[in-house]
């Protein structure tokens, strides 16, 4: 079970016309949008979701995916409905004063692995992924930055007031209650699951968060909300509008019932006007919220506002404008299986790179290690003979989905090589992250051979078999390389990594542009991933194999 409560704090006066939420859910033409962006923006994927408003308000709510309740401080609780049908152990709880999104993924992994009672989780935006971190020296120089791939979890002390979610286990949800029914006043509650002994765990989580009692968080998810679902622009049952002829009015916009618009007046979507709104002649309203009543005065402008309650009338004749902060987070990107942004690809189960790419790729390792199998033991042999050391080397790489493993080669240069690098370094003649130049003495005799004829990647047709790479694919990359380029590394991880490439096909070895091209074609190939091009790189592939080999003799 879910529960989703709305808590009457005292703390605010309704008359001042600033608790926002209240007057959103009691506004028909509002109500609808703010609680199913409530309802779908702390989901849990539970078979039953409540939301309990407090006792008094006026909540117009017509939404058939979630119940509406009421509660006075206390919210009854039934302990079979609340376990019945659940694949979870667990009893949410979430403040319906915050909108969430959250990698539910790693919320549910780590809440499994936990022996504690309640879980207390906020949510902290500064511990999302893609979120940069300064080190700042004492001085005010830079020292350094951290780019964060994954939402970080950290502890955190018991909160002093309702956090984000709260989940309790349900063997002791009883424990919780008080006289059959859950208290929602957060001392009363600490105070209950003190005295019935109950442990305590508290943790940030990264992940996104809106706060309805603030303009902007309610703004965000309204306008946001009416973007990501298709309405039709006279969207309002038993609606009797009035729009003027010389009137203009784009995207989506929500109408009241007997709203009227004056003579060119302009009225841009996101926008909801509600019952009885008049926007008079020459005003602009823009990506706002017009609370039922209201009346936006001749040539006024409102923009990026949410204008509710009994004050808000007062604004708009006091200021004849009303200009809030531009919305950058809409909804659409709010609620996230990725960020807008990603260059992370998906494919479709049955799709080529799915599926078929697959089964060529174990086709392909399993032929190849068969031919060459019978060599193996030479080549052991000279790797042991040119140099102490094993025969392979493994190095760890990221591979689908930033998962490590570690890559397999045959040994071509002396022990300890990596730890001669950083001496070496000044001789680098590759740009980017790459470390490379001619005539390498930690390279060995039977190494140059086994790098100039490619010898050396075959054991990585072990890795394909194991399902961590692919013939053709982007080069495997540590992370320290792929946190170079964050547009870069989300497409090169969409894939697994192959032996060959665009990039190692395409490359013009032109000094100073080795990096670009390799971001380039990497990102290429992931736009343009077909059959036909990973059959073009293998064709190029084997074209090149074949010219290094006879070079060699």
């Amino acid at each position: 079970m879910h529960l989703i409560v709305i808590h009457n704090r005292q703390d605010i006066r309704i008359d001042t016309g600033t608790y926002l939420l209240r007057l959103a859910v009691s506004s028909r033409a509002i109500s609808d949008f703010v609680l199913d962006g409530i309802s779908a923006g702390c989901s849990f994927n539970s078979s039953k979701t409540i939301i309990a408003a407090p006792e008094g308000w006026n909540v117009n709510y017509r939404s058939r995916y979630s119940q509406l309740k009421y509660h006075n401080g206390y919210f009854p609780i039934s302990l079979n409905a609340a376990g019945k049908g659940e694949k979870s152990r667990w009893f949410v709880l979430s403040n319906g004063r915050f909108t969430t999104s959250v990698d539910y993924r790693l919320l549910s992994k780590i809440i499994a692995g936990c022996d504690a009672d309640l879980i207390a989780v906020n949510i902290e935006p500064t511990l999302a992924r893609y979120h940069e971190k300064v080190r700042i020296t004492s001085g005010g120089n830079v020292a350094g930055f951290r780019r964060h791939y994954c939402d970080s979890v950290l502890p955190a002390p018991i909160p002093t007031d309702w956090p984000c979610h709260i989940f309790v286990k349900i063997n002791v949800l009883d424990k919780v209650l008080v006289d059959g029914a859950l208290p929602l006043a957060f001392g009363e509650f600490v105070n209950q699951c003190t005295s019935s002994s109950l442990s305590w765990l508290s943790l940030k989580i990264g992940g996104t968060v809106l706060d309805l009692e603030t303009e902007a968080g309610l703004l965000s998810l309204i306008t946001g909300k009416l973007q990501s679902i298709y309405y039709h622009r006279n969207f309002a049952d038993g609606y009797n509008c009035t729009i003027s002829a010389d009137a203009r009015v784009f995207g989506r916009v929500v109408f009241g019932d007997n709203t009227r618009i004056g003579d060119n007046a302009v009225v841009v979507g996101p926008t909801i006007l509600g019952d009885n709104v008049r926007i008079e002649s020459a005003a602009v309203v823009r990506a706002s919220v017009i609370g039922p009543g209201l009346s936006v005065p001749k040539g006024s402008v409102v923009q990026h506002s949410v204008l509710i309650g009994p004050g808000a009338q007062h604004k708009l004749l006091s200021g004849h404008s009303c200009i809030g902060n531009s919305i950058n987070s809409r909804f659409t990107h709010f609620i996230r299986n990725g960020l807008a942004n990603d260059n992370f690809r998906t494919w479709p189960r049955l799709s080529y790179v799915r599926c078929l790419k697959q089964i060529a790729d174990v086709t392909v390792s399993l032929a190849v290690l068969i031919l060459f199998l019978p060599v193996f033991p030479l080549i052991a042999l000279a790797i042991k003979l040119s140099s102490p050391g094993p025969v392979f080397f493994k190095d760890k790489r990221q591979g689908l989905h930033g998962k490590e493993f570690f890559c397999l080669k045959f040994r071509t240069m002396i022990p300890g090589a990596d730890k001669i690098q950083e001496k070496l370094r000044f001789r680098n003649q590759a740009d980017g992250p790459q470390f490379k130049f001619e005539d390498d003495p930690r390279v060995t005799v039977v190494g140059k051979f086994l790098r100039d004829t490619f010898i050396d990647e075959i054991p990585q047709f072990i890795n394909i078999l194991q399902g961590q790479m692919s013939v053709v694919g982007p080069r495997p990359s540590p992370a320290c390389e792929n946190s170079l380029c964050p547009a870069w590394r989300d497409a090169r991880l969409s894939v697994r990594p192959g032996i060959t490439g665009l990039w190692q096909v395409c490359r013009t070895r032109r000094p100073g542009h080795d990096f670009q091209e390799w971001i380039y074609y990497d990102t290429k190939y992931i736009r343009k991933l077909s059959l036909n091009l990973d059959l073009s790189i293998c064709w190029r592939t084997a074209g090149k194999l074949i010219a290094n080999f006879i070079e060699q003799f």
